[in-house]
């Protein structure tokens, strides 16, 4: 018998897996920026929501927060919490990503 409910698996999740493996960690906008170089354009919210998916499910872990100080519209300070590859991560190596990150660093 069939599972009932949504599929737990996403096309955008495995995406953002894909680019934390590259990238190692890194906070929401930071992927938001190279999910949206990389693949089809998405809206942050959406990559937000895979984000604490992903958590819920082990394929992200939160590997730090960092308050940054600036001149902010919503105030003098922001939080950045940054993402890595949880226990349930399985990246698939797509050679576009690699490219890209590659290409990135030198």
């Amino acid at each position: 018998m069939a599972k009932r409910g949504r599929p737990t698996k996403s096309v955008i999740r495995q995406n953002v897996v894909e680019i934390l493996y590259f990238m190692g960690e890194g906070y929401g906008y930071q992927i938001y920026k190279a999910y949206k170089e990389l693949f089809a354009p998405v809206t942050l919210r959406v990559i937000y929501y895979h984000l604490a998916k992903g958590k819920s499910i082990g394929e992200f872990e939160v590997a730090g927060v960092k308050k940054m100080t600036g001149d902010y519209s919503w105030g003098p300070e922001a939080e950045r919490i940054f993402y890595k590859l949880g226990p349930n991560a399985k990246p698939k190596i797509l050679p576009e990503v690699k490219a890209f990150f590659e290409k990135q660093q030198g």
